[in-house]
């Protein structure tokens, strides 16, 4: 796989983690791992425990550029809470079952990103008024406008609410892109949850790779 690399706009409270996956067959053919699928319980042991302190400042951090993040537009990671807590978390495949397990429990939203859909360079920035993109199937869109969100080559396609259906994991997926959205002072959690994420991704015989995150005034370039 080609190296990466995701500039990042400034911002006072985003930190992020980010990683490829690379998986030794189609998604379609790689099953989840057992410690992946048994994590999607609210009540599964995980080496890292919910905290609501989490939840307040992640919504902080959406906040910052104007967006909302509540009712329908609130945190990926709030909507697994509760799907777990009514039984409706099930499986999906081994990249977002491991992303699931692992956003549940750390409280922190997590973007998968179908690298054979997407397209460089990759960059984090809050979206413009006025932009948005389909996030299902169904061609239901969501208003864009202040969220902070990953952009590839041909626009906006991940955030931490709900990530593009353009570029969305499939059974022919081969290779992914995971960012892990997390608020500044929680940095040991977010190191954690990337350890943890990774494993459950690698127990799948999947490999994975940091990859390199510079904010745009890096003087490092």
């Amino acid at each position: 796989m080609p190296e990466l690399s995701l500039r990042i706009d400034p911002h006072p409270l985003l930190q992020v983690a980010v990683f490829t996956t690379s998986f030794a067959a189609r998604l379609g053919d790689t099953p989840s791992s057992a410690a992946a699928l048994d994590a999607l319980r609210l009540d599964a042991p995980a080496p890292i425990q919910r905290d609501e302190a989490v939840r307040g400042a992640v919504r902080d951090l959406l906040r910052v550029g104007g967006y909302k993040p509540t009712g329908r537009g609130k945190p990926a990671s709030e909507y697994l809470v509760r799907a777990a807590a009514e039984g409706t978390l099930g499986s999906i495949n081994a990249a977002v079952d491991a992303c699931n397990a692992v956003s549940l429990h750390s409280g922190f939203p997590i973007s998968v990103i179908d690298l054979g859909r997407a397209s460089a360079p990759f960059r984090i920035a809050v979206a413009p008024d006025g932009t948005s993109y389909v996030f299902n199937a169904s061609r239901q869109e969501i208003d864009l406008g202040g969220l902070l969100c990953v952009f590839d080559g041909e626009g906006p396609c991940a955030n931490a609410v709900r990530d593009s259906q353009r570029t969305k994991t499939h059974d022919d997926t081969r290779s992914t892109l995971s960012v892990i959205w997390a608020p500044r002072g929680f940095e040991q959690r977010l190191g954690a949850a990337e350890r943890w994420y990774r494993q459950l991704l690698e127990t799948s015989g999947a490999t994975t790779e940091r990859v390199a995150a510079a904010a745009m005034d890096d003087p490092r370039g």
